[in-house]
């Protein structure tokens, strides 16, 4: 008998995707599944476009997070498999197929990642370039990953209520690398599938990235330092990019001592940190060209190493900060 699969989708004031969410949700080639979407208090249409599909939905009086209606979602749910998503990402038609192949060859109390597709539901150039970098930061590791992203994550039910479901105190994001660690130290597995994709809607403009990118290093930050692992090689944070942004802040100092001293000596030191910068970046900038071929691939590397890294540092900059303040 094949197994059902619940899956299920928060949305807080998702209009303008979650139509087109539920649309591709519902169009599954898998035999049996369900999709079951918490409403989290939303404010604009969202409910009345969620009743226009057959799916369950569950509304949440007051605004709890995506953690708890991920939660609420799970304890609404029937099946035997859960496959848990967002209201901004278009899951592949074949996706449940690739997540009950996992698991079926998968040790007990496996949790199985996918990932965004090379290119987004959007043909905007910075939602192309999020959406290149995150396939690449996320499928670098496919065997033992830092941690799932909930874009794609898929468990037998009884994995994730053994676990204890999400952290719902860790608003508003990162309870998906929390539950990936807390699974781990409990001796469960992680596993990334590269062929479960799901396309996202980023509608990202330049301020838009720059936004995303200072808003989530700083929550990154503020986790890795109380969960004592800033350093580490993990997914989006990785060692790529935090050398990036290293090397841009010294690249600074370096161009500033050139103006300064008028010494050409500093220039050289600068070209040898961009280059180095190159090599160690070299398979992100080659999924760039992969992905959207070479001129696409000359302006996002000019983004990702010229103007990108100054967001995700001032971001952690102020992670630290806020994490010092809330130690004291």
């Amino acid at each position: 008998m094949t197994p059902r699969v619940s899956i299920i989708i928060p949305n807080r004031n998702g209009s303008a995707t979650i139509g087109r969410c539920l649309e591709a949700a519902l169009a599954s080639r898998y035999a049996d599944f369900e999709v079951i979407v918490v409403d989290d208090d939303s404010a604009d249409g969202s409910v009345d476009i969620i009743g226009r599909f057959p799916c369950r939905l569950v509304r949440l009086t007051e605004h709890c997070g995506a953690a708890q209606a991920r939660n609420v979602g799970a304890r609404h749910s029937q099946g035997e498999v859960l496959f848990f998503t967002d209201a901004d990402c278009l899951v592949n038609a074949d996706a449940l197929q690739h997540v009950m192949k996992a698991l079926a060859s998968a040790p007990v109390g496996t949790v199985v990642g996918g990932t965004y597709t090379r290119r987004p539901a959007d043909d905007r150039f910075f939602s192309r370039f999020q959406s290149v970098f995150i396939h690449y930061s996320e499928t670098k590791n496919l065997s033992s990953p830092d941690y799932v992203a909930t874009h794609a994550m898929a468990m037998t039910a009884e994995t994730f209520h053994r676990a204890g479901g999400f952290k719902e105190s860790l608003r508003p994001m990162l309870e998906d690398v929390e539950f990936s660690h807390r699974v781990r130290r409990r001796g469960g597995r992680l596993v990334m599938n590269p062929r479960l994709q799901v396309r996202h809607v980023f509608g990202f403009s330049m301020v838009g990235s720059l936004r995303n990118a200072w808003r989530k290093s700083m929550h990154w930050t503020m986790y890795s330092l109380r969960n004592k692992d800033l350093f580490k090689d993990s997914g989006t944070a990785s060692l790529e990019l935090k050398t990036n942004v290293g090397l841009y802040f010294l690249n600074l100092l370096l161009f500033t001592l050139y103006v300064v001293t008028a010494r050409g000596g500093w220039l050289v030191l600068l070209a040898g940190s961009v280059l180095a910068n190159i090599v160690v970046n070299r398979g992100l900038l080659r999924a760039f060209v992969h992905a959207n071929g070479a001129w696409f691939s000359l302006w996002a590397t000019a983004y990702y190493l010229g103007v990108y890294p100054l967001p995700v540092g001032i971001g952690a900059m102020t992670g630290v900060t806020r994490w010092c303040r809330r130690s004291n």
